[in-house]
């Protein structure tokens, strides 16, 4: 499951978290999680499908007569790579002035502040 995928849209990763939640899944059984969280037709999450199809992030199989879809794509290297990009656009690779602009423009709970200190200490630590 090492695919780094081209880009996974807003929509299309709607799709990608209920794969990851449910595992292999029918069409049907995406489309009742999907609509858990999102007011879609039927249709809007078929299409949705046929796009990660598309970008080769999911895979389809018959079982038992029955498309069923897989991801290609792990959760945690669609996560990394969405954040590198984020890090990338918008500060320049640099997560310290990602930190700062929360900090500044969010008010962080004291157990946010609490992880953060602790994340710091464990990469002083190792570093």
């Amino acid at each position: 499951m090492s695919r780094l995928p081209e880009h996974i849209t807003s929509a299309e990763s709607q799709v990608m978290e209920a794969l990851w939640r449910l595992g292999p899944s029918t069409a049907e059984e995406l489309v009742i999680e999907v609509k858990r969280s999102q007011d879609w037709g039927d249709a809007t999450v078929k299409t949705l499908i046929n796009r990660l199809l598309k970008k080769d992030v999911i895979q389809s199989e018959r079982v038992r007569g029955r498309h069923q879809y897989r991801p290609l794509v792990e959760r945690n290297e669609y996560l990394t790579r969405e954040s590198q990009g984020l890090l990338d656009r918008l500060f320049d690779g640099s997560l310290a002035p990602l930190i700062s602009h929360f900090a500044e423009h969010r008010k962080l709970s004291p157990q946010e502040v609490t992880r953060l200190k602790a994340l710091i200490d464990g990469m002083d630590e190792d570093g």
